[in-house]
């Protein structure tokens, strides 16, 4: 194992639930329409373009692309105000150890956001300079459930793929992660991320000897 393979929100720290308000005030803003609890697992672990595509399908609605690029990018705004008051004691329990004993065993770590974000978050966690890379979701032709941005994010740090484990949290990441090669993690339920490879309730149940272990086996 020469590399870890990162997802960000609901792994290192769970900013998912920023992304998904941030979805509901805009359109409660724009359409008056509220969007259910269930439609949060389906804009889980992809990017915000393929996200807005998901809920204006929902909702059956079309809009122009100039209205769309709009929305998008008030999306955006309005998910980073929320995300104003992040700090380090926002690391989800378990992520601190587990990337010390990752550091301590010589693995590589590169974050494998579908955020544009990811930056600007791991900075306000204090986290900038422990990771070795930050794949650019800007650089990649498709967004998870496609393999390429963790293809992207061991490519920054001179690993192979295979040579390599992926931790994800939705069902989009850890497909990703499977096409890509890569020894798939999930943290969740099994109804959702029963093709994850290895598979843990919650981040605190991530342990680096398991996920070592399990790595070996294959």
């Amino acid at each position: 194992m020469k590399g870890a393979l990162f997802d960000l929100d609901g792994v290192i720290a769970d900013t998912a639930v920023y992304h998904f308000q941030a979805w509901r005030k805009l359109v409660k803003d724009h359409f008056d329409r509220e969007l259910p609890d269930e439609l949060e697992e389906k804009t889980k672990g992809v990017s915000r373009v393929d996200s807005l595509k998901v809920i204006l399908n929902y909702l059956g609605i079309t809009v122009p692309q100039e209205q769309f690029d709009a929305m998008a990018a008030e999306k955006n705004e309005a998910y980073r105000r929320l995300l104003a008051g992040l700090t380090s004691a926002d690391i989800l329990p378990g992520i601190p150890e587990l990337i010390t004993q990752m550091k301590e065993h010589g693995v590589k770590l590169s974050l494998a956001s579908a955020s544009m974000n990811g930056p600007f978050i791991l900075e306000k966690l204090g986290l900038s300079d422990t990771f070795d890379a930050i794949a650019d979701p800007s650089k990649v032709a498709a967004g998870k459930p496609a393999p390429d941005i963790f293809l992207e994010a061991a490519s920054e740090i001179g690993v192979d793929s295979d040579d390599c484990v992926g931790l994800e949290d939705s069902v989009a990441g850890i497909t990703a992660i499977n096409a890509a090669g890569a020894f798939s993690v999930g943290v969740g339920s099994p109804n959702e991320l029963g093709h994850a490879k290895l598979l843990v309730p919650n981040t605190a149940a991530l342990h680096f000897d398991e996920i070592e272990q399990a790595w070996e086996r294959r």
